[in-house]
């Protein structure tokens, strides 16, 4: 798992995340890929042929699971520094274990975000966020 990132670069495209989740019972192990000019289903299918042997012989989790590959979306998660980085100048929701914050996302670097609203401009340090997403205003 850790050269997860390496073997998924080979394919042309990075690693954005990777998450376990479980529905109906049944495991899903969750990868999201980016690149450049946006991911295609080809994208997907070349990590997903990749991936599906080394996981025959490594699971990424125990008993029956599911392999998705896909990319991480419009609305989309952030949890890491790049995340962040890469998202400024968009619309973010960020929840801290005190506050919410909705606006647009103004900068970001290893230690700290700052998101603007009609209220000011605030700086939330990544280690103190709890959640945080993209989102889109229709």
């Amino acid at each position: 798992m850790d050269n997860l990132d390496k073997l998924i670069r080979e394919c042309g495209v990075e690693l954005y995340d990777s998450e376990i989740a479980n529905e109906n019972g049944r495991a899903i192990f969750r990868v999201y890929i980016t690149k450049d000019g946006g991911v295609s289903l080809d994208d997907c299918e070349k990590v997903s042929r990749l991936l599906s042997p080394i996981f025959d012989v490594t699971p990424p989790v125990s008993g029956d699971y599911n392999l998705e590959v896909s990319s991480p979306g419009l609305e989309r998660k952030l949890s890491k520094p790049s995340h962040f980085k890469a998202s400024v100048g968009e619309l973010v929701k960020v929840q801290t274990e005190a506050e919410k914050f909705a606006g647009r996302l103004v900068k970001a670097d290893e230690e700290s975000i700052a998101v603007e609203n009609e209220e000011g401009i605030f700086e939330i340090n990544i280690s103190e966020i709890k959640k945080a997403k993209t989102y889109l205003e229709w």
